[in-house]
């Protein structure tokens, strides 16, 4: 099982299309506080569907707390002044991914703290400036369940 951490998402139907990501592929999600909307919202149940019952979330007061209930798991921060492209790292159940906000990414300090070669990125054409966050959640968290044969046969 992967972990998916949002770190202060701002977006409400981003935050829906990855609870509905997570429903889907096992992955347990993570929100880091503050958030830019309630969890009632309307644009995040409506892109959720009916999936936010089958989906693993905890909401965390700040990253501190949420990198505490993650300690033992092998951390990836995703972003696009990542150094290692999301493909060349073998992944294995226990992974978790840090995504930034949709307007600021992840600040320079936590984006540090990170060892080098897990700051990892999706690839742009030169001139780019970043994913929607929902859809590279998806590229991340189906790169990683395909290289663990997406749950051994399913």
């Amino acid at each position: 099982m992967l972990d998916i951490i949002l770190f202060q998402p701002e977006i409400p139907p981003n935050t829906g299309n990855i609870i509905r990501l997570c429903a889907n592929t096992g992955a347990r999600l993570h929100l880091v506080k503050p958030l830019g909307f309630i969890l009632e919202d309307k644009q995040l149940l409506r892109a959720g569907l009916d999936y936010h019952e089958f989906t693993s979330m905890t909401v965390h007061e700040n990253w501190t707390d949420c990198a505490k209930q993650l300690q033992g798991h092998r951390l990836f921060a995703v972003s696009t002044k990542g150094k290692q492209r999301y493909d060349l790292n073998a992944y294995a159940s226990g992974d978790a991914f840090l995504f930034g906000s949709e307007s600021r990414g992840l600040t320079a300090e936590i984006l540090e703290s990170f060892p080098e070669q897990r700051r990892i990125r999706v690839p742009m054409v030169s001139g780019s400036r970043s994913l929607n966050l929902s859809n590279t959640v998806a590229v991340v968290v189906y790169e990683a369940w395909r290289q663990m044969s997406f749950g051994k046969g399913t």
